[in-house]
């Protein structure tokens, strides 16, 4: 390596030297034996010069080194788009990479976990949405999205079906008998928060009259989390913390799914509330683990059940958070014991929550990794989870 208080010249011949013969050697196999030998001895006459501190013999091998690279090896065409394609593939690359294995994100779709983190929710108001300035801000810091939809004539909702835009965006299409309509929510939501019905399962098809709301409100997006993928392949889980997890092989959520037409393995999140081994038992609003109150922080403030915001923990004997109903902590005085190589899971909105108590304990394989920080909308939760 050359001295550190060598002339700027000898400085810049050791550059030259270096990009030679690191071109030199990506183009060998392109070149000719004659021109390979040329560019050779170019090359020593510039380490010649070096060795001798010969100025004059520097720059003119030099001069020479950057005349032969022009003449054998002129620029490819289209040089440029082919750097911003290279920059823009190695940008794929490095992205998949942190998603595979640091850091990926996910969506909260369903309200179990409620206040904590939210779901999706929908908010139907009798006035008429913001003006669009207003809009455009709620949905930058809230992720809010109005939706506003008025009947063209008297109908019938024949069927609702829900689709994607550019894999971000989701919509549900109300097919009526004389109409259809676009409305920017999902299917879900539609459903269970603004009330529409189509007869799928089994309840009176919406009915309404020309000039009727068909739906009028607000949708928040469900938080959007970055799940932390790789504390987990030096820590153990431990317990309060938020985990998500992947739902292959529990049977009861994979039946629930086939059910809803949805094939393979979706991603959900909860707490964590039983390591292996430990005992539970629930009386509300308290959890027990091992004969003692839960003592985290997470899980001491859903028992604080203040309110509607944390109403503690529930035992699930009249809830119908899950079609195939509850297996366990049904009663007071009922206990679980966590399997080895399991962990038992609940949500925080415990009485809306399809968890292992439905389910059954969590395999330790199916963790993904621990929700980190709420990255949008910015309010109300930005920031880390807790």
């Amino acid at each position: 390596m050359f001295s550190f208080f060598a002339p700027g010249y000898i400085k810049e011949a050791h550059l030259v030297l270096k990009n030679a013969q690191k071109l030199l050697d990506y183009k060998r196999d392109l070149l000719s034996e004659a021109s390979l030998a040329d560019f050779e001895k170019t090359i020593r006459q510039l380490e010649n010069g070096i060795k001798e501190k010969d100025r004059a013999a520097i720059e003119e091998a030099s001069l020479h080194l950057d005349k032969q690279w022009s003449a054998y090896m002129p620029p490819a065409s289209e040089a440029g788009w082919r750097e911003n394609c290279e920059v823009f593939l190695v940008a794929i690359v490095v992205a998949v990479g942190v998603r595979t294995f640091f850091l990926q994100p996910y969506t909260i779709p369903t309200g179990s976990m409620q206040p904590t983190l939210n779901g999706i929710i929908g908010r139907p108001m009798k006035e008429e949405p913001p003006n669009i300035a207003v809009q455009v801000f709620e949905f930058v810091m809230r992720g809010r999205n109005y939706v506003n939809s008025v009947a063209k004539s008297d109908d019938t909702i024949a069927k609702l079906e829900e689709h994607k835009a550019l894999l971000f965006f989701t919509y549900t299409q109300v097919q009526c008998q004389n109409s259809s309509y676009t409305i920017w929510a999902p299917e879900d939501t539609l459903r269970h928060d603004f009330g529409l019905d189509d007869g799928k399962y089994g309840r009176e098809p919406t009915h309404f009259k020309a000039g009727d709301i068909i739906v009028r409100g607000a949708v928040d997006a469900g938080d959007h989390v970055f799940a932390d993928k790789m504390s987990y392949n030096f820590t153990a889980p431990h317990r309060g913390s938020v985990i998500i997890f992947s739902t292959i092989g529990i049977r009861r959520i994979q039946e629930g799914l086939r059910e809803q037409g949805i094939e393979g393995s979706e991603f959900y999140i909860k707490r964590m509330v039983g390591l292996p081994g430990d005992t539970l038992r629930v009386q509300a609003p308290q959890l027990y683990i091992n004969g003692q109150e839960a003592q985290e922080f997470g899980m001491r403030r859903v028992m604080a059940a203040q309110g509607l915001y944390y109403p503690g923990y529930t035992n699930p004997q009249s809830i119908e958070a899950s079609p195939y109903g509850a297996l366990y902590l049904c009663s007071p005085d009922q206990t679980f014991t966590v399997p080895a190589k399991h962990f038992f899971a609940m949500g925080d909105n415990s009485k809306n929550s399809s968890d292992s108590r439905y389910w059954g304990p969590l395999p330790q394989e199916n963790l993904m990794g621990r929700g980190l920080f709420v990255y949008w909308p910015f309010l109300p939760h930005w920031g880390f989870v807790r």
